[in-house]
């Protein structure tokens, strides 16, 4: 049974699921930062995927980005796993911007977390109730 890390639970707020992954915003109002992790036990690494998964958390992250790139006015998007805290595998997806407190390095350590305000949160959810209408449900929305 799939189970999210208790890290990731701390640090991120829910926004809902691809087929695949489970997406997060991570709660830093620093950059919109989101998280793919999929739905699978155990998995800490992308060859641990089948081939079906692995395609599957490719198509999701691509769309992701892109969708983020377009909604956030991205100047670059971040794309990484890296698994060196949380070994569960995720996928970071960050948008970039040219005048963000860390640009142009890396986001990791640069700035202590501002946690998102409700209303913040509210409003990056709505930007993304109007693009990510396909295949995407939005917590507390029924099955």
């Amino acid at each position: 049974m799939f189970a999210l890390d208790s890290r990731l639970q701390q640090d991120c707020l829910l926004v809902g699921d691809f087929p695949l992954c489970r997406l997060l915003l991570m709660n830093d109002s620093n950059y919109p930062w989101f998280i793919l992790v999929p739905r699978r036990e155990e998995v800490s690494e992308l060859f641990q995927l089948d081939a079906d998964d692995q395609r599957q958390l490719w198509q999701e992250t691509t769309l992701l980005a892109e969708i983020l790139k377009d909604t956030f006015a991205a100047d670059k998007m971040n794309v990484a796993t890296l698994g060196n805290v949380v070994s569960q595998l995720h996928m970071h997806v960050i948008v970039r911007r040219r005048d963000d407190v860390a640009w142009p390095a890396p986001v990791w350590g640069q700035h202590p977390a501002q946690p998102y305000a409700g209303q913040q949160v509210g409003q990056v959810i709505d930007k993304l109730r109007l693009v990510l209408t396909e295949d995407f449900q939005f917590t507390g929305e029924p099955a």
